[in-house]
């Protein structure tokens, strides 16, 4: 998400720091050209022209312009003010009632609502682990109910069964008895969505509002859709009342002109973000950390979190140990492989590193994705145990036949080598250093290992 925002945005600021001083003239240029990126992002016109404003009037006003570091200072205005327009507000789901607590989930059809009900089911029982219970109240759309069952199971979640011929208000009211009596925490009500807003849709959310008086109503936008999701959002907060949204394909949006118009058309804060197709792609908004990332900052936090969910801790400590005393084996390299793919798609990895805009030609000429991922762990598996534990029996003979058991060529074989042998040779530095957590250590090798290339 906002890839090209990004990029555009780190070219301006690339040339507003390689200037010492900087005029008002200087400053005005630079707004024009984020005015036009933002435009060009599809963020709403409204929110442009106050961007740009508060922004002006913050940069050429006091002693911006007279400091040490005015290109930095300006950095730092831009980052503020697309936090403010974000929302600087706690953006978490409120689960402060007495439970069981309703959360309703809203929005147009084919947006991925019932997909994302269940995701923030599978959310809440990992991160709070609750007792939860999932509700389809989407009679309309064919196998609705059993598109979320199945999803249900998968998640490990209880989902009410259905019932031939129960309508939407009624299942609401069964459902809200059973959380009650069965002592659920969480009840996720799924309600039906239509191709367009109609009043019909708009009443049975109200009655249905009534009966589960939710303490969270969020609307599910598709961020593809553009200034679209803003008007939609506009359409059912008007109507039902949200209380956040939740944007959905949000790994697909290389622009983020919804997500930055949301906020400020509705006054509801995002709150959460669908960056994938699995179960555990659902993330918390974060404003400081998407500015972050359009600026160029990368999300270091955010990347660690992916990390910690698929790396064991404790073996990534033995790893790290034994890379630190420089024993970093082609072993160890192949599990840290094998916990990359597991963090997700590597183009969302990416995005989350620093200054990743600032080498975009190389990386697109590198072809970094989950299949070069793929096949360098075929290289590594097509060696015997031995050749693993010592990478100094590869010659010749032995290269091609682990190229021709892999599926690629000597030349992948050797990169693969060369980029083990760098990577081994900065763990041992971080060891002489004074090492780092076994964490860390994984994550960071996981990272040198596959952008190492850039570095020649």
């Amino acid at each position: 998400m906002f890839d090209a925002l990004s990029s555009k945005f780190t070219d301006i600021f690339d040339r507003l720091g390689k200037k010492g001083v900087l005029s008002e003239g200087d400053v005005d240029s630079a707004l024009r050209e984020i005015r036009v990126a933002l435009l060009e992002a599809d963020v709403s016109l409204q929110v442009v022209k106050e961007f740009v404003s508060v922004v002006k009037e913050k940069s050429v006003g006091g002693e911006v312009l007279k400091s040490v570091t005015p290109g930095q200072m300006i950095i730092k205005i831009v980052f503020d003010e697309l936090v403010e327009v974000f929302g600087p507000d706690n953006t978490s789901i409120d689960l402060q009632a007495t439970p069981p607590v309703s959360i309703m989930m809203v929005g147009l059809q084919g947006v991925g609502k019932t997909t994302t009900s269940a995701k923030l089911a599978y959310k809440l029982t990992q991160d709070e682990n609750k007792k939860l219970l999932l509700v389809s109240l989407d009679v309309a759309r064919p196998a609705a109910q059993e598109q979320l069952s199945i999803l249900a199971k998968e998640a490990g979640i209880r989902s009410l069964s259905a019932i031939l011929g129960e309508q939407p208000v009624g299942i609401a009211s069964r459902a809200m008895k059973v959380g009650v009596s069965e002592g659920y925490d969480i009840i996720v009500f799924d309600t039906a969505g239509r191709l367009a807003i109609d009043q019909e849709l708009m009443r049975e959310l109200s009655e249905i509002k009534n009966i589960v008086t939710p303490k969270e109503t969020i609307l599910v936008a598709d961020a593809l859709s553009g200034q679209d999701a803003v008007n939609t959002a506009n359409e059912f907060n008007s109507n039902v009342g949200l209380t956040g949204v939740a944007l959905t394909r949000v790994d697909g949006d290389s622009r983020g002109g919804a997500a930055l118009s949301i906020r400020s058309s509705t006054g509801c804060p995002i709150k959460l973000m669908g960056v994938g197709e699995k179960l555990g792609d659902l993330e918390n908004f974060d404003a400081e950390r998407i500015a972050g990332r359009i600026l160029g900052k990368g999300d270091i936090v955010g990347l660690v979190e992916k990390a910690s969910q698929v790396i064991d801790e404790t073996e990534a400590k033995k790893s790290a140990e034994r890379a630190l005393k420089g024993k970093f084996t082609l072993e160890d390299l192949g599990t840290q492989l094998s916990q990359v793919r597991k963090m997700g798609d590597m183009k969302g990895i990416m995005g989350m590193l620093p200054g990743i805009g600032k080498i975009k030609k190389q990386v697109a000429d590198a072809n970094i994705d989950d299949k070069m991922i793929s096949h360098q762990e075929a290289i590594i598996f097509s060696m015997t145990p031995m050749e693993r534990k010592n990478p100094k029996l590869l010659n010749g003979k032995r290269r091609k036949r682990i190229a021709a058991g892999s599926g690629t060529s000597v030349q992948e074989v050797n990169r693969l080598l060369k980029q083990h042998k760098q990577m081994a040779q900065m763990m041992k530095k971080m060891g002489k250093s004074g090492g780092i957590s076994g964490l860390d250590a994984s994550v960071m090798g996981q990272l040198n290992q596959n952008f190492g290339q850039f570095r020649g």
